[in-house]
């Protein structure tokens, strides 16, 4: 793919010597997983009603909610606190943004998505999801199950604290009022230059580094600079993801422009070569 013409000015927005940090391992962090968990459910699990404060942009439901479903930041948390929620059965995601249960059993969230995983639709134009740039958030994690398996086959979620106040494709809504279009947009693809030599690291982490040259990382919430998403599980070797990772810097990627792999703006089907 071809670098974009801001590349430079992107990397230098986000931070050129700032490195890389894995936002997922094993363990507790203030009491809660490291990392968006998340949950798979059958069309037994019973629905519950959900009231958005963004109702307009928001999926009405029900939401298929299990009983002390993983929470991000874990159930006290005051954070991005996302419940995501793949019911097998009909091919289904759902995702809410700073869900708290309520009494009665139903919920309250900021915002809401339900996903069908048999289409390529995108979210309506200019709508959020329970992600600032109007993606999915679950395809975007780093899963431990993936780097067993030798291979992660997409493009992985990550933040920056400073975005610009537009998106582009297939990302559908921003969350900036900033216009400097030297600091990029939501969606924007980078990767991790095909030069970067990946062999001194160990297995696990060429992986990740792999997908990032292949796939790339995508800008998709506001957040920290580099902050890499993944799905917490005990099995991650923190101390590896971290002094590994961290030596990883925005030098180290371009921005690419991936405008001719659209197909259809309204679908996140990419052109193939």
């Amino acid at each position: 793919m071809p670098v974009d013409s801001r590349s430079a000015a992107y990397i230098t927005s986000i931070g050129r010597n700032t490195g890389l940090h894995p936002d997922f391992g094993a363990g507790e962090f203030d009491g809660g997983p490291i990392g968006i968990p998340y949950v798979v459910v059958d069309g037994s699990q019973p629905k519950v009603n959900v009231t958005f404060d963004i109702d307009d942009e928001s999926d009405i439901g029900p939401y298929p909610i299990p009983a002390n479903p993983p929470i991000e930041g874990g159930p006290e948390s005051t954070g991005d606190r996302h419940i995501l929620i793949v019911e097998s059965g009909a091919c289904k995601l759902y995702e809410l943004w700073s869900a708290y249960p309520q009494t009665d059993g139903s919920w309250v969230a900021g915002s809401g998505a339900i996903w069908d995983l048999n289409s390529y639709l995108l979210r309506p134009d200019t709508w959020t999801s329970a992600d600032a740039a109007g993606l999915p958030i679950l395809p975007g994690l780093v899963r431990y199950e993936e780097v067993l398996a030798g291979e992660i086959r997409h493009a992985i979620r990550f933040t920056a604290s400073r975005t610009r106040g537009s998106y582009v494709w297939p990302a559908r809504h921003e969350a900036s009022s900033i216009t400097d279009l030297n600091v990029p947009p939501m969606g924007q693809r980078f990767r991790l230059k095909a030069s970067f030599d990946i062999t001194p690291y160990p297995r696990n982490v060429q992986v990740i580094l792999r997908a990032m040259q292949v796939y790339g990382v995508v800008l998709a919430d506001n957040g920290s600079n580099w902050f890499i998403s993944g799905v917490p599980d005990d099995r991650w070797n923190n101390d590896e993801l971290v002094s590994r990772l961290r030596q990883i810097i925005g030098d180290n990627f371009e921005a690419i422009d991936s405008s001719s792999l659209l197909i259809d703006s309204n679908s996140g089907q990419a052109r193939q070569p």
